[in-house]
């Protein structure tokens, strides 16, 4: 398993959508989908589950479902707690290429 240090400190922007399974309707398969085809290898997009990674989720502490995070050289660009649409999220990763 990768660490997070190494997935956060890579030189192109990283969408991270920390997510809890129980939450189904902002929890959009879909949408991350269509984020990750929309910017093909110019950005890397993650889901990490926030009750199997609670340890990451306190230290970031992450209190809400979904939290959105850009990381780029290992620096938080952007946070958003709250449901994001993939042309939002989309927008905003493309501000980091």
């Amino acid at each position: 398993m990768t660490k997070f240090g190494d997935l956060i400190s890579l030189d192109k922007p990283v969408l991270i959508d920390f997510y809890a399974d129980w939450d189904e309707i902002e929890n959009s398969v879909d949408t991350l989908r269509d984020v990750a085809a929309a910017l093909g290898d110019r950005a890397k997009v993650i889901k990490i589950d926030i009750k199997k990674n609670e340890t990451l989720a306190d230290a970031l502490r992450v209190k809400g479902n979904p939290t959105f995070m850009i990381y780029k050289n290992g620096e938080m660009k952007w946070r958003q707690t709250g449901f994001q649409d993939a042309n939002t999220l989309i927008s905003l990763v493309q501000q980091y290429l």
